[in-house]
């Protein structure tokens, strides 16, 4: 079994000053930082995805801005892959499904954000391909979100998403 580590969307739209600021986005990107650190250690395959809209006029995300960029503190080195997706699930219209059968993966760790878009999503198609998923909560950021009239603090979004996710489509630590 090959691993990978997956970091989806550690980007500065997500950080404070940036169009779609993550609650406590440091904090998260604090513990990727330390999960990508011992992945390479590990000898892991890393791949960044960094999700780019198609419209200037996208709330975040916008093309060719700084705010698209992968965050500093997460920054791909040369050996590692970085795939561009426009969609939540990385696996959409993308070449990473190709590029982990060309390695050999087996087996992925996600971390990012955001849990209830983009972790949700990438980590549900992975599972369906086959792949044995592990998501670090601590290194998934949520946001605050509302339904029906009712309000959401993100870390009731995380916990909502993560005991989802830890029913049926990865181990969640």
């Amino acid at each position: 079994m090959t691993n990978a580590l997956i970091l989806v969307d550690i980007q500065n739209d997500y950080f404070t000053g940036g169009l779609w600021p993550v609650e406590d986005m440091d904090k998260v990107a604090t513990a990727a930082a330390k999960v990508l650190s011992d992945a390479r250690a590990a000898g892991s395959h890393i791949i960044h995805i960094r999700h780019e809209a198609l419209s200037a006029t996208a709330p975040f995300f916008r093309p060719a801005t700084e705010g698209a960029e992968i965050h500093q503190s997460v920054a791909p080195k040369t050996d590692e892959q970085v795939i561009l997706k426009h969609r939540p699930n990385s696996f959409h219209e993308t070449e990473l499904h190709a590029h982990l059968i060309a390695h050999d993966v087996t087996h992925l760790t996600v971390i990012g954000a955001m849990s209830q878009m983009c972790i949700d999503a990438t980590v549900r198609a992975a599972r369906d391909l086959g792949y044995d998923v592990t998501v670090v909560a601590e290194a998934c950021g949520a946001k605050s979100a509302s339904f029906g009239g009712q309000k959401l603090t993100a870390a009731q979004v995380q916990a909502a998403f993560m005991s989802g996710l830890a029913q049926a489509y990865a181990t969640v630590i």
